[in-house]
Parts: structure tokens; C-alpha cells; sequence
């Protein structure tokens, strides 16, 4: 059998996969690139990666076909969409869509990219271990799922509904724990308007790297998690109560929640 390589570039942008092998290749990361989906699904076959970082917009198979004929295949390798094409539906889409554990906009700095890239890796080993648990150990993960009653974006964020009509947003264990340790917590102000699919905070790991939160739920800012702001690694600790981010006035949560998992 192949040994595992890290990663598979997919974009029929030449510059873009050249950028990708060169900057991950310093880092001692394992690349290979395809420029379609039909040639990643032969490289695919032949071996196995770590992770694909895939396109979006592509001729032939889209990002989007691609992500359905992995899953037809049975083939399970972690993917992170990119797209030139930054628009909310692709972003939101990219994240509820099976095989999919995070999202990156193009153009993006090398360092960005690595964040993203080292995040997703330690992701995917994550799940990978979960899943091993839950048949040898039920009832034992590597990471803390959503509560039942959690509506979640992707592996990124959730958003919880309150009685009042208002509603609570998080960032989930699973991200968390990939990012390896938050130092730090860039957060919005009261009053600011939140939409689903843009980056609502910045998680700041101890490395110094930058993680974009995406916002699960469009709504307005009517309080922000002072325990939180003041203590970052209260979210760490307990992410899905007391570490919760906002409170916010969604103004039609109906639309949101047909893109979020429970």
C-alpha cells in the first residue's frame, strides 16, 4: 500500500496549485496537484491523502460534483473548499456539504493558508479518532459534539434558539480543539450586524495563528459573552454554555436554518 501523503491540491488555476505546493512543501507537508476534478479522483485511486483542498469553480466536475462523487465512492479524505468566488451561499454551502470541514477564500496570504491547512489536518485526525473510539469505546471522543437541541454550521460554529426569539452563537469543540489552544479572541461589538457564512471572530491559537470563526446565523449583536472576552479559555472549557460567543436578534432564522445540521 502507498503511504499516506498529506495533501491533494485540486484548481485549474496553474498559479494557485503552485502557490499551494510551494507553501506547504516548505512546511515538510507531502503535495500533490490536479488541475480537475476527474484527474483527483484517479490520484485518488491510486493512494491515499490527508487531506484535498478542492475548487470550487471548475470545468467538467465542480467542487461541489466532486464532494458527491467522493461520497458515492465511499472515499472519506477530509476536504477544504477554496473559491475565487467568496459569496456567502458558496461558503455556507461548502460547510453542510458532506465531506467538507472547512472553507478558504481565494486570494488568500501563506499564511492563512496553513492556518487553515494545519487545522483541517488536525480535523480530520480528530475525526478519525472519534470514529475509532465510538466502535471500540462507545460513548468515548476525542472531541465534544454539538448538544442535540444545537444547530451547527459545519464543523465551525452553532447557533442555539432561545424563547425569546433571540438566539446564542458558539464555536464548536471540534474546531476548537484543532486549533490547538486559543490565546486570544477578536470579537464583534453590540449592535453589529452578523451573516451567515462571514467570519463573525478570530480565534488567535497559541502559535499565533489566525482562525476565522464563520458565523452560522445572520442577526443582530444585542450582547456579547463578557466572560468570554475576558477569559478566552472559558470557551475551550466549556464551548456550548458559558463560553458562548453572542447573543443575537436573528431576523429570520428560518432561511438560516435550512443550511444547518442538528
Amino acid at each position: 500500500m502507498n503511504t499516506a501523503r498529506d495533501i491533494l491540491v485540486i484548481d485549474d488555476e496553474l498559479t494557485v496549485t503552485q502557490a499551494v505546493v510551494k507553501v506547504c512543501s516548505a512546511e515538510g507537508m507531502t503535495v500533490a496537484a490536479a488541475d480537475s476534478a476527474s484527474d483527483a479522483l484517479r490520484y485518488l485511486e491510486d493512494g491515499e491523502f490527508c487531506l484535498v483542498l478542492c475548487d470550487i469553480m471548475m470545468s467538467g466536475l465542480d467542487g461541489f460534483q466532486f464532494l458527491e462523487e467522493l461520497d458515492r465512492r465511499g472515499i472519506q479524505t477530509p476536504v477544504v473548499m477554496m473559491t475565487g468566488y467568496s459569496t456567502v451561499e458558496n461558503a455556507v454551502r461548502s460547510l453542510t456539504s458532506t465531506g467538507a470541514v472547512d472553507y478558504i477564500p481565494k486570494p488568500f496570504t501563506a499564511d492563512e493558508l496553513l492556518a487553515v491547512v494545519r487545522r483541517s489536518l488536525r480535523c480530520a485526525q480528530l475525526l478519525e479518532e472519534a470514529e475509532s473510539a465510538s466502535l471500540e469505546h462507545p460513548g468515548c471522543m476525542s472531541y465534544v459534539p454539538c448538544p442535540a437541541n444545537y444547530y451547527r454550521l459545519g464543523y465551525v460554529s452553532w447557533a442555539v434558539l432561545e424563547d425569546e426569539g433571540t438566539a446564542r452563537i458558539g464555536v464548536s469543540d471540534l474546531f476548537l480543539k484543532a486549533a490547538e489552544g486559543i490565546a486570544e479572541l477578536e470579537l464583534s461589538l453590540t449592535g453589529e450586524d452578523l451573516l451567515q457564512g462571514i467570519p463573525c471572530a478570530v480565534a488567535i491559537s497559541q502559535d499565533g495563528s489566525r482562525h476565522e470563526i464563520i458565523c452560522p446565523m445572520d442577526g443582530t449583536i444585542l450582547e456579547v459573552n463578557s466572560e468570554t472576552q475576558s477569559n478566552p479559555s472559558l470557551v475551550e472549557k466549556d464551548p456550548y454554555f458559558r463560553g458562548w460567543l453572542y447573543r443575537i436578534l436573528p431576523p429570520n432564522p428560518e432561511n438560516n436554518l435550512q443550511w444547518l445540521s442538528l
